[in-house]
């Protein structure tokens, strides 16, 4: 028979062998990824408004559009496979 007891005990050991670890190199590749993204819109309002303003070629703002077009969709591609994980997580019987 499961005891309160044993339950703690047992969360406890389960908890620890699941918990993300400090400096995980997949967790620093996200954050990297995340600020390649920022970046990378950041450059597109730079060259708008270049392109604006007539310091940037079309031709230059077209370029970087398709390349931010290409990193969104890689974004929203990551996030849509991250939800559907959760998703399948909270489907699980417990």
């Amino acid at each position: 028979m499961i005891s309160g007891l044993n339950a703690a005990n047992a969360y406890s050991a389960a908890r620890t062998a699941v918990a993300p670890q400090q400096g995980s190199e997949a967790l620093a590749r996200v954050g990297q990824a995340a600020e390649d993204f920022a970046a990378q819109m950041a450059q597109v309002d730079q060259v708008a408004t270049g392109a604006m303003t007539g310091q940037t070629s079309t031709q230059q703002l077209v370029l970087t559009i398709a390349e931010a077009e290409l990193t969104m969709n890689t974004v929203v591609a990551i996030r849509d496979k991250v939800v559907e994980a959760y998703q399948e997580i909270l489907r699980m019987p417990v």
